[in-house]
């Protein structure tokens, strides 16, 4: 009988924008070359442009295409409105926090509304 291979996180912090995207766009690669289930952690992302979104559809892509699987976790208030104003809030479903960890994941307003949490 055969264990999963454990998933590898990267944790990005700070801004996501055309000066930071080619660096995120090669961890990325690197780690959906190494490992088959990837977890991105973005709650510590404090703003993200397009440039950003395409580095996450670009690793989507390899991930489908190796048969890996990309999964975003901590997905912070700057990054789920850019997904949602996008239409990409059918991104497959945020990976389960480690064992002794809450999930903070928070849906964005809708727009022209409040946040009731």
């Amino acid at each position: 009988m055969t264990t999963p291979a454990p998933q590898f996180t990267v944790r990005v912090c700070g801004e996501i924008d055309l000066d930071t995207a080619a660096d995120l766009r090669r961890e990325l690669s690197r780690a959906l070359v190494d490992h088959r289930q990837v977890v991105l952690d973005l709650s510590q992302v404090t703003f993200m442009d397009c440039s950003g979104l395409n580095v996450l559809l670009e690793a989507r892509n390899q991930s489908d295409r190796n048969g890996g699987h990309l999964a975003l976790r901590g997905i912070s208030r700057p990054v789920a409105r850019l997904l949602e104003l996008t239409g990409l809030t059918t991104w497959p479903a945020p990976a389960p926090c480690p064992p002794g960890r809450t999930a903070q994941t928070r849906r964005p307003p809708p727009i022209g509304g409040r946040n009731p949490q």
